[in-house]
């Protein structure tokens, strides 16, 4: 199953991304995750910032294959993001290592109807790395293997 977190890049450039993931009752695995009382799980926040990651590397260079996520560090949980908030998502690149590893700082805020933006409380934010993925983690097609 794919989950995709980015349902809007608000912004661009080389070195940042700020994207938006707009979250509603009709995912999913917010049937489970917990029923009665149900919020996006910290899991996916990581995996938010990954994606947004990945699309500003193929902004930057077409070229470049599909990022693995390496390394977290400093990974620190805030505010419970519910249905109908949104989770604002920023990315910046930090440092690029001549062995194609992309160092990254994160943030993911909660946007809530009715509530400054200005005040938005955090959710998540860490730094961490993408690399390219390792040859066991290639299929036999060429592309990603999903599970690794």
């Amino acid at each position: 199953m794919h989950f995709d977190l980015v349902d809007q890049v608000v912004e661009i450039d080389s070195d940042r991304i700020v994207t938006l993931k707009n979250v509603t009752m009709a995912e999913e695995y917010l049937q489970d995750h917990f029923p009665g009382f149900p919020i996006l799980p910290g899991v996916l926040m990581i995996e938010a910032l990954v994606q947004a990651s990945r699309r500003l590397l193929r902004e930057r260079d077409p070229a470049l294959g599909r990022h693995v996520l390496g390394e977290v560090r400093a990974l620190k949980y805030g505010s419970l993001v519910r249905p109908g908030d949104s989770l604002r998502i920023e990315v910046s690149l930090n440092k690029e290592s001549p062995e194609g590893v992309f160092g990254f700082k994160g943030t993911g805020t909660v946007l809530r109807a009715g509530h400054d933006a200005d005040q938005a409380p955090q959710a998540v934010s860490g730094r961490f790395s993408m690399r390219a993925p390792s040859p066991a983690q290639i299929g036999a097609d060429g592309a990603l293997a999903s599970g690794r």
